[in-house]
């Protein structure tokens, strides 16, 4: 196990599931579904990713659903051209920032 920078003890080995929602801007539903569906297809390749898909897409948001091997997967995803490409498609898509939480 590894300390963070507060010395709480995390595990760099346990599977980390997130939720990250996205609200489209009024009109870009598509717009916002079609990026993250060339995204899905490139993560999916990544080192770590057990799972990384749309669970939820209506006119209000989209919901993607992702599971990594590791708190360092996840970090190198976080880092990688997949997601810089996909936040630079949505730049102008989205209605608010992406919401992200751990479940």
């Amino acid at each position: 196990m590894a300390t963070d920078a507060a010395g709480i003890l995390n595990s760099m080995t346990a599977p980390i599931d997130l939720i990250a929602t996205f609200i489209p801007n009024e009109g870009e539903f598509f717009r916002v579904k079609l990026a993250l569906e060339i995204a899905i297809d490139e993560v999916a390749k990544e080192p770590g990713c057990i799972r990384y898909e749309l669970t939820e897409a209506t006119e209000d948001k989209l919901v993607l659903t992702e599971r990594w091997a590791s708190q360092e997967d996840l970090d190198k995803h976080s880092k990688g051209v997949a997601v810089q490409d996909l936040n630079e498609s949505l730049s102008a898509l989205l209605a608010e920032p992406v919401k992200l939480e751990y479940v």
